[in-house]
Formats: structure tokens, sequence, C-alpha cells
């Protein structure tokens, strides 16, 4: 009587081994993409405390603060310095409502490179004189007008950029 083969050949597991060798090619480039623009998004979402204090400002001097300080002094607030998190380092505004986020600190290196870790969200002031926000890549509404910043300022590379940043 023939004895019964227990087991799996060893072509059978050279083929499953390539399998997973291709899938992992594939899929560990894209997850780290989706990691570090998950890192800008906690970017833009702390730069949402400064908007509302820049539009406060902005509600009462008819004009944009030139730093944190004066949003600070104005509204008894205390931002200057300590809007930071987990991969940003600095959030800053250097006047013209202008809001610069900084990568840093446990980011990603693809991020915190010189060349590409900053995220401007800039205020523009639409027909109606409303303020909008535009952040990143994102283009200019027809009809607005920019307060100081420019969609060529942000560095962080577009495809790291969260969906409502790109162009």
């Amino acid at each position: 009587m023939k004895a019964m083969q227990k087991g799996f050949t060893l072509i059978e597991l050279m083929i499953v081994i390539a399998i997973i060798g291709i899938l992992a090619a594939i899929a560990i480039p894209a997850y780290q993409d989706y990691t570090i623009r998950a890192q800008v998004t906690e970017g833009a979402t702390l730069a949402d405390g400064v908007k509302v204090a820049m539009q406060d400002y902005y509600a009462q001097h008819g004009t944009f603060p030139t730093s944190l300080a004066a949003t600070d002094a104005l509204l008894g607030l205390n931002f200057t310095g300590l809007v930071k998190g987990q991969y940003v380092s600095l959030v800053d505004t250097p006047g013209n409502g202008m809001i610069v986020v900084t990568f840093g600190n446990r980011a990603n290196a693809k991020l915190t490179a010189a060349a590409s870790n900053t995220l401007e969200i800039y205020a523009a002031l639409n027909a109606n004189q409303d303020i909008v926000w535009i952040c990143g890549k994102q283009a200019l509404p027809t009809g607005s007008t920019s307060q100081g910043g420019a969609v060529a300022d942000t560095t962080v590379i577009d495809k790291y950029l969260p969906r409502n940043c790109q162009a």
C-alpha cells in the first residue's frame, strides 16, 4: 500500500511565499503614505483652534494678527509656543492671516525633511468679506482675495496632503 503524503511540497510553499512577498511589496509603501497623511492631518486639526482665535481677532480689529502673541494679548489666550502635537513641533502665525504648521517630533522622516516640513493655511476674503481658509495646495476660490498666503508656500509633498488640502 502507498503511503499518504502529509504536508505541502516545496514548490507549493515557494509559491505561497512569492505571493506574500508581492503583496507586501505593494501594501507597505501604500500604508506608509497613509500614515504620513494622518500625521499631516494632525497639523491641520491643530490649526483649527488658531483659526478661531484669528477670526475673533479679525472681527474685532478688521486685520489679522501679526503673531500668536498679538492674538493672546487681545483674547486672553496662551497659544504662543503651546500648539504642538505628537507629530507637529510648532504652529505659528507669521502675520497676514497665515498659519504655518511645522512637522517634527515623532513625524515620519519623509515629512520632517527640511524641504517638505511645513503646511501653510492662509486666509482669504470672498466678495462678502467673509473669511475663507485655504489649506495647503488648495486653489483660491473665484472672487476671493488672499490676505498674504500663496499656494506655493506649502512644502509638504502633494500625496501626503489631506484630500481637502490638495490642489
